[in-house]
């Protein structure tokens, strides 16, 4: 198969071939190897690789190296309401998610902290970091962060839904407020959600009370903007 010569740049012109090819495939399928594409339309490899970039920012595709380049469903849309859990919304939508504890830290509040969660100065912070996995791909990595108080509650928390895990132990919590912004990711989350360094990220701060109105956790969730797309209730 050829591609014409228009005025318009060819590796665009491929990757418009490209993405209607893909709604012909099914998510999780593998793209042929480069070397094949690129004889299959007579260019040369930087010109696929070009095109293939352009469906990699549209979330349309994802690179794993070593593993080659697989498709993408369509964006999972995230419904934000008050007493909705991340991983519990999603897996009553029918999708596998998983969240894996990163790491855990004590380390001092800033003053935006204290002023939320109502903290005395100098109050310490015990900060929660997990990657969200939905079916098997990084989404969205979460900074959780608690009162100290909160420690022995929150010890024994290995991974999975923190919102149940809390409620289990006798604390559910209500989402009070969620600011949402976009940015662009630092290196270390680009790493971790397999991302472009220039593709932009969601990010939402939310601010969860407790049953008597008390604020326990302030926690800032950024997402593959390509991959997640929040519904708010109004």
């Amino acid at each position: 198969m050829h591609l014409s010569r228009q005025p318009e740049p060819l590796y665009r012109e491929l990757a418009a071939v490209l993405r209607d090819e893909l709604q012909h495939m099914s998510p999780g399928d593998y793209l042929p190897a480069e070397v094949q594409l690129a004889a299959r339309f007579a260019v040369n490899r930087h010109t696929l690789r070009r095109a293939v970039d352009e469906l990699v920012l549209e979330g349309r595709l994802l690179r794993q190296q070593g593993k080659g380049t697989r498709v993408l469903a369509k964006p999972l849309i995230y419904p934000m309401q008050a007493g909705s859990a991340y991983s519990a919304s999603l897996s009553a939508l029918g999708h596998q998610v998983d969240a894996q504890l990163l790491q855990r830290r004590v380390r001092p509040a800033s003053h935006e902290e204290r002023g939320y969660l109502q903290l005395p100065e100098g109050a310490q912070l015990l900060e929660l970091t997990t990657l969200r996995l939905i079916e098997g791909q990084p989404v969205s990595l979460i900074r959780h962060a608690f009162s100290v108080i909160h420690a022995p509650l929150l010890a024994d928390y290995q991974g999975g839904s923190l919102r149940q895990y809390l409620s289990q132990r006798g604390m559910p919590l209500t989402r009070t407020f969620s600011l949402i912004g976009a940015r662009l990711p630092s290196r270390e989350e680009a790493a971790r959600l397999m991302m472009p360094k220039h593709a932009p990220l969601l990010s939402v701060q939310t601010l969860s009370r407790d049953l008597a109105g008390q604020p326990v956790e302030l926690s800032l969730s950024t997402s593959r903007a390509d991959r997640f797309q929040y519904q708010l209730a109004l």
